[in-house]
């Protein structure tokens, strides 16, 4: 396919083994590069770092802020829970500069599961660190190692609904936080039957959509194209000819 935007998928950080060899690695499940390129984007696997961020955004035409490991409680000042993972403070620090300014330059943003949360503190907000306390259910990750399915409600008149439409029935949840106090500038869009929310986006951008569920593990493809269609616009916009200044 002609005019493949580029797609950021920002990777985890940790061991990994193959063969006879264990070393620390970036990496992401490749269900994520599948989505992008079955969407008509180009992969480009992103390893976490705060150094040259705006370096990094030049290239791309959209980024996908992909699931993993707890945020550390500590960037949205709360003391850790037993059930919160260790902290992986260079994932957390690089992806953080990353999401601000990706937000910033207005760059097309999908932000799944552990990037939904991540939405939420870049702007302020906080997390639920254990859901099953407050929920009384460990219904959205029953099976570590196993996804969940569940109906989410999608709300009227969001970028999530023109998407999906006001239900998706079967999403992949494998997930015990989730949102506490909701960021600056966020709208809430989604909800799993008991409540818990499931969506967020910010309104006043192009394309920055937020779900907790894990759209890169279902055949529906709908919010990977939604996500490339505006990176091939973003990108046609970046590089349009500018008027010269009188």
């Amino acid at each position: 396919m002609a005019d493949r935007p580029m797609i950021g998928i920002t990777s985890y950080a940790q061991p990994a083994r193959w063969g006879a060899w264990e070393l620390p690695a970036a990496l992401v499940p490749f269900h994520y590069v599948e989505s992008v390129e079955r969407a008509g984007g180009r992969a480009l696997v992103v390893p976490p770092s705060v150094e040259a961020v705006d370096e990094t955004l030049d290239v791309l035409d959209g980024v996908v802020f992909s699931g993993g490991i707890d945020i550390d409680p500590q960037t949205y000042g709360a003391e850790r829970h037993e059930q919160t993972d260790p902290a992986q403070a260079r994932r957390d620090a690089g992806e953080l500069a990353l999401l601000r300014r990706a937000l910033e330059r207005d760059v097309p943003t999908l932000a799944i599961c552990r990037g939904f949360q991540l939405l939420t503190v870049a702007r302020g907000g906080d997390l639920v660190q254990h859901l099953p306390e407050s929920l009384g259910h460990e219904g959205h990750r029953e099976v570590l190692g196993a996804f969940s399915e569940h109906p989410v409600e999608v709300k009227e008149g969001t970028k999530l609904a023109e998407i999906l439409g006001p239900r998706h029935d079967s999403v992949q949840s494998s997930h015990h936080q989730g949102v506490g106090r909701v960021g600056e500038g966020l709208v809430e869009t989604a909800w799993a039957e008991d409540g818990s929310l499931e969506g967020l986006e910010d309104p006043d951008k192009r394309f920055a959509v937020a779900v907790l569920w894990h759209p890169e593990m279902e055949e529906d493809k709908r919010l990977f194209e939604a996500l490339v269609a505006e990176a091939r616009h973003y990108r046609a916009e970046r590089s349009a000819p500018r008027a010269a200044i009188p």
